[in-house]
């Protein structure tokens, strides 16, 4: 499993992806955001490539997107939207080969994938989200992120506190404690962890990579407030009655949803 995010705010885009692989009781790490250039020069000419799923059908279908790449001598892509046109097309012939393969030996061709970027023609950045059978959606401005793979235990601080109009720093602050809360409950998800930024007004992609060690203030810092936060949320008639030594009720009541057919 892993952990890949694409959020998209008014001033650009932030990607994050895991870094570990497992395989049976092994444990490796690996990048696996790809930046490639589709396009002759300049800035507004390079994308992210992010993916989860089967290791063997993503370097595939990657290497394969990448080759015909390189073979192109004219600028094949004017925007997002004949990019992840191109990348879906792929992805589609990749599948038709190695499906039936697959399912003899009890695997699925299983890949996800998300594209973020900027091409000459777009008016601004943007994500997109395929799926294994090659069809995709947008990134939205009601949900202004779009994530795969163990995407469970991420969602709740995204959902809760990321907005269209949260500024770039706070949505990477937000990406990574995301992550942070999938990392405590997700065994096969874990560092090293890849982050991108792409600024709206500058038009330039920024790459990190961070080990644990590289985050332990922020890690602590959060720990500390989450646990300090809960402990001065106020009581109310429901706790109170629930702690040792409250004068709420001490009635017992029992919640039943079995139903008599």
């Amino acid at each position: 499993m892993t952990y890949c995010l694409a959020i998209k705010v008014r001033d650009g885009l932030v990607c994050l992806a895991d870094g570990r692989i497992t395989a049976g009781t092994q444990v490796t790490s690996a990048h696996k955001v790809e930046r490639l250039g589709v396009a002759e020069s300049g800035p507004a000419g390079e994308m992210v490539i992010m993916t989860s799923g089967l290791r063997s059908v993503r370097d595939k279908t990657v290497a394969f997107f990448r080759r015909d790449l390189q073979r192109t001598t004219a600028k094949p892509f004017a925007s997002m939207l004949d990019a992840v046109d191109a990348y879906c097309t792929k992805l589609r012939e990749v599948r038709d080969e190695d499906q039936e393969v697959l399912k003899k030996s009890n695997l699925k061709f299983n890949i996800h994938t998300i594209l973020a970027g900027k091409m000459e023609e777009d008016r601004e950045p943007s994500c997109f989200l395929v799926y294994p059978e090659g069809n995709w959606i947008e990134i939205g401005s009601r949900t202004p992120y779009l994530s795969i793979g163990e995407t469970s235990y991420g969602k709740p601080i995204l959902d809760r506190a990321l907005t269209r109009d949260t500024d770039i720093a706070t949505a990477l602050k937000l990406g990574y404690l995301s992550f942070d809360s999938t990392r405590i409950s997700a065994a096969d998800v874990g560092f090293p962890i890849d982050m991108l930024t792409y600024g709206t007004e500058e038009a330039f992609w920024r790459e990190a990579n961070y080990d644990y060690d590289d985050v332990v203030q922020q890690r602590q810092w959060w720990n500390k407030q989450i646990t300090e936060l809960a402990m001065k949320m106020p009581n109310g008639p429901w706790t109170k009655a629930l702690i040792p030594g409250g004068k709420g009720s001490s009635r017992l009541h029992v919640v039943s949803t079995d139903e008599e057919g």
